[in-house]
């Protein structure tokens, strides 16, 4: 991946805010979570144009090269918007996953097609339990036209949307990452209602599925991508924390009681005090996190881990 300056960040950031204000403002964002799909596909192109959908493909696959710290940036001015949709899915964890892949014949014409806007990626990596770190439910088996996938996955992220799926499955070997396309008709996706609904969660089901395993994908890889979805996902909830923040001040600003601003009050200061330390603490950690991953250091896990318990804490 290329170095890009803080000056390039900052704007990248500050051209995704503005194309946000723009199109997706309470207003908008109230019309797209009562639509089925719950994703505003126009918007999606708008940000490909942008480069936005590329911004961890390499230049060579059409992308701009970016690392993990521009992601967390834009996941920051996303979580204001509380924008829904499959980045982190498509656009963090399929170009990790397909990067890795040593078959390029397979994975650069889909890194293309994501840094393009052209394809909608989403991946499947987890049973009924939700803990993506345990073996999936999932198995994998060679038969004469390739590979065969079989079994049920939960809690995958727009699936109702995507047009290809990474899948995390079993084999006599060990677990694999495998390529399904969504339009084959042995795959069935079943919605499911969430409390969010800025989210569109769903559960997969194949049934012997024709499926392209992404070769050299293995546990370090997938390791990689869990990380780098923890401090994406962080820095999502960072960006949502220092607007409920803006709107918390804004309110103490307006609402008086007894002739004054509630926000003097010295037991509201301590109380306001108190959240913008813990915010300014889970900022510093997503940032942190993303920059020695991007880095590569070797306490890149650690941190990511460290950053999303705090950033969720937080923003709960």
């Amino acid at each position: 991946m290329g170095e890009v300056s803080q000056e390039d960040r900052q704007a990248i950031c500050d051209v995704f805010e503005r194309l946000l204000e723009d199109n997706a403002d309470e207003v908008r964002l109230r019309q797209v979570i009562e639509t089925d799909s719950g994703f505003d596909r126009e918007l999606w192109h708008k940000m490909s144009e942008l480069g936005l959908t590329g911004i961890m493909i390499a230049s060579e696959q059409s992308g701009v090269g970016g690392s993990l710290e521009e992601v967390e940036a834009l996941m920051e001015v996303a979580g204001g918007f509380l924008l829904g949709g499959p980045f982190v899915e498509c656009c963090v964890i399929a170009p990790t996953l397909l990067g890795a892949c040593s078959n390029s014949a397979l994975s650069t014409p889909h890194l293309k097609d994501i840094a393009a806007g052209r394809s909608i990626f989403t991946v499947a990596g987890c049973g009924q339990t939700g803990d993506w770190t345990l073996a999936p439910d999932i198995v994998a088996e060679p038969h004469e036209e390739g590979w065969s996938v079989s079994g049920r996955a939960h809690f995958v992220s727009y699936a109702n949307v995507a047009d290809h799926c990474l899948v995390r499955a079993n084999t006599r070997d060990g677990i694999g990452v495998f390529l399904v396309s969504m339009d084959d008709p042995a795959v069935a996706v079943m919605s499911h209602q969430s409390n969010d609904r800025t989210q569109r969660l769903c559960t997969v089901v194949c049934d012997s599925a024709l499926a392209m395993p992404l070769t050299g994908v293995g546990d370090k890889a997938w390791s990689a991508a869990l990380s780098n979805a923890l401090v994406a996902l962080a820095g999502e909830q960072v960006g949502g924390s220092h607007r409920i923040f803006a709107l918390t001040v804004d309110y103490l600003k307006m609402r008086h009681q007894f002739g004054q601003p509630i926000g003097k009050f010295q037991a509201i200061k301590h109380i306001a005090a108190d959240l913008l330390i813990e915010l300014e603490s889970a900022t510093s950690a997503a940032r942190h996190a993303a920059r020695v991953i991007a880095s590569d250091a070797e306490d890149a896990n650690q941190m990511s881990y460290l950053a999303a318990f705090t950033c969720a804490d937080n923003f709960r």
